[in-house]
């Protein structure tokens, strides 16, 4: 008998408002068609938003099985315009792994 717990990942449970807020956007591009290939589908998600807390958002909405979630921060670029400089927002991308057999159609609305 071990002399540790075993305890549960709490799951996270949020309301259709919060999981539309966290998946902002699906990425389309050409490297996000070919991640399609491998059963993943790129999302836009807000800088707080952790990978539990997408997962979640993205079974609840498309009603699929996720395996697993990927972050990336990207840092916004410094561009010039009619010679002021400007910078971009900082954003945080998701590449969500879904299951074998479940599909996501970013071309259609949810």
């Amino acid at each position: 008998m071990s002399r540790f717990r075993v305890i549960p990942r709490a799951e996270t449970r949020l309301t259709r408002q919060q999981m539309y807020d966290i998946i902002r956007a699906p990425v389309i591009t050409e490297k996000a068609t070919a991640a399609s290939e491998h059963n993943q589908v790129i999302f836009r998600v807000p800088l707080a938003a952790t990978k539990r807390e997408v997962k979640a958002a993205v079974e609840g909405l498309f009603e699929v099985k996720v395996n697993a979630v990927n972050t990336i921060r990207v840092e916004g670029k410094t561009k010039r315009f009619r010679g002021r400089i400007g910078r971009r927002s900082d954003y945080k991308k998701a590449i969500v792994t879904l299951a074998e057999g479940s599909r996501i159609d970013v071309t259609t609305g949810i």
